[in-house]
């Protein structure tokens, strides 16, 4: 517990705990299988959010096209499960016996070179994570060694999320086009479309989520999560100080996409497909507004941001399919007029001064900033001299 308490407050633990006792224990006692699968579907983007959190919100780097990554987990797991449900027996039926279905309906005799390594479950799940950070890391040092940043980049990964989304259906032997992979049925002959299998998953995805809060908490708390602060608001300054900004935010990037890439490699084992419809520009940018509805600033907020905007989501549209839409914009312009910090930001206002008092008996704070300790930023202006007497 000494080492916990080094890197996690008692506030940062008592949110751990009570979001581990929501997704373990009220989520599957008081929903069915059908909304429990749905609910491990949006735990899925929290991947996506938490990311966000580190990149954009403390980091200050917007990036529109975090559904790149998620899509490119997402492929590479499908494309392992794709082949495991393609053997020559189960497939006899096609022209050439032992492929994916829509290489054979795309004439394709032979499987490409570069799907031959996802016959390996541990190739595969190595992929997953060394593919967007490869793909990250490109893309970041092209940008970030140029100085590029600000609305610049964020207007280039929208741009990219476009190109690939048009590459995967325009390649439609090859990536399964528009209806993406589909009909995922076993992962090392266990069939994850039984009831079982997705109480399974849900329970894995769970604590994989816990794991990487845990994870991304560690990195907020060290150096390098202060200087993430301070590069986001002095940027010049923390250059000045001999600090190499470029391979600061290539690291937090490229971390950004991995956890990305998790997420979607979640999603296709939960879901039982993948499609480029998760890739392009709309869901990058509503990835975005998982974030900012819980809050940028924290990570704990980007996971019931997430919840709350996809519960949203299906709730309106269940219940007023012609004015879901309306609804859903009146969410995103709350976040922005009302509570422009999220989630977190409420909470810290109105419930975190009551928790506290009662839990860790510490008196009120002179008043609520909307940042946390680590939103100081960590180079301070010198004070002024004093003018001589």
């Amino acid at each position: 517990m000494t080492n916990v308490k080094s890197f996690m407050a008692r506030q940062d633990i008592l949110a751990l705990l009570i979001l581990a006792a929501v997704l373990f224990v009220v989520m599957p006692m008081s929903m069915d299988i059908f909304r429990l699968n749905l609910f491990g579907k949006y735990l899925t983007y929290a991947f996506v959010a938490i990311g966000l959190v580190l990149c954009w919100g403390k980091g200050g780097i917007l990036s529109l096209g975090q559904g790149v990554f998620f899509g490119l987990g997402g492929y590479c797991m499908a494309m392992y499960l794709k082949l495991e449900s393609s053997t020559p027996e189960a497939t006899a039926i096609q022209s050439t016996p032992g492929i994916p279905d829509f290489m054979d309906w795309n004439q394709i005799t032979e499987l490409p070179w570069f799907w031959e390594p996802f016959n390996s479950l541990t190739f595969t799940l190595v992929a997953i994570l060394v593919v967007p950070a490869l793909f990250a890391f490109v893309i970041g040092a092209a940008m970030f060694k140029r100085r590029v940043g600000g609305v610049y980049f964020a207007i280039i990964t929208q741009a990219i999320a476009a190109i690939l989304t048009i590459l995967i259906i325009g390649q439609q032997g090859y990536t399964g086009g528009v209806n993406g992979i589909t009909d995922l049925r076993t992962l090392k002959g266990w069939d994850i479309r039984t009831d079982e299998a997705k109480y399974i998953l849900y329970y894995v995805n769970g604590a994989l989520l816990i794991g990487v809060l845990v994870l991304c908490q560690f990195v907020l708390q060290s150096k390098l999560g202060r200087l993430l602060v301070a590069l986001r608001d002095k940027e010049d300054r923390v250059r000045f100080s001999g600090y190499d900004v470029a391979n600061f935010k290539i690291f937090v990037f490229c971390f950004a996409a991995v956890l990305s890439a998790i997420g979607g490699a979640m999603f296709t084992l939960q879901v039982g497909f993948m499609s480029p419809s998760f890739v392009g520009i709309v869901p990058s940018i509503e990835m975005v507004i998982f974030c900012a509805v819980g809050g940028r600033l924290s990570i704990f907020g980007a996971v019931y941001g997430t919840l709350l905007v996809n519960w949203a989501k299906t709730t309106f549209s269940e219940t007023f399919p012609e004015l879901w839409l309306f609804g859903l914009g009146a969410l995103f312009i709350a976040v922005v007029l009302v509570f422009p910090n999220g989630l977190s930001g409420l909470y810290r206002s109105y419930l975190a001064p009551h928790v506290d008092r009662w839990i860790f008996r510490k008196p009120p704070a002179g008043g609520f900033t909307g940042a946390g300790p680590l939103d100081t930023p960590a180079f301070e202006p010198e004070p002024a001299a004093r003018p001589a007497e």
